[in-house]
């Protein structure tokens, strides 16, 4: 297993699931454990909807931050959710370990469409597929309004 940079996009990035001062975030960390990206977390009460169960969309959205990071550390990419796909089989407990994977089911040079596996002690509790649009710089710059960061050009496709 190896551990993934936990700021690829630099220390001052505001992501909520990988942040690491995300004042009310994840704070995930990843790493790549052969053809999958991995991480483990424990939801605390304040991510519970019904008492004792995680928010179902903080769930979903944990689910999108795996697959975020399987594109960018299985494909040296960002990508930008096109699509979710996914099913909840159980109730994820809070202050019970999580472990998320995704893998690659399969790309293009302007999507990737990734597996996701979300499970508490050995039994899914969400599988699902989310595809991502990878953008080039200039198209990224579009839907974001603005510049991009330096820090992120590297992971944009290239101009065709």
């Amino acid at each position: 297993m190896t551990d993934l940079d936990p700021n690829p996009f630099g220390p001052d990035q505001p992501c909520f699931g990988c942040s690491p001062d995300h004042p009310i975030g994840f704070h995930l960390r990843f790493a790549r454990e052969g053809d999958e990206v991995v991480t483990r977390f424990t939801p605390g009460p304040q991510y519970q909807g019904p008492p004792g169960i995680m928010h179902g969309g903080l769930v979903t959205t944990l689910a999108d931050e795996v697959a975020a990071w399987a594109v960018i550390g299985l494909l040296d990419r960002f990508g930008f959710t096109a699509s979710i796909q996914v099913r909840l089989h159980r109730p994820m407990r809070i202050g019970v370990e999580v472990e998320g994977r995704g893998s690659i089911l399969r790309h293009s040079s302007r999507t990737a469409t990734i597996a996701v596996r979300l499970s508490q002690g050995g039994v899914d509790a969400l599988t699902g597929e989310l595809t991502f649009a990878i953008l080039d710089q200039a198209a990224a710059e579009r839907l974001l309004g603005g510049p991009l960061p330096e820090a992120w050009r590297r992971f944009s496709r290239a101009s065709t």
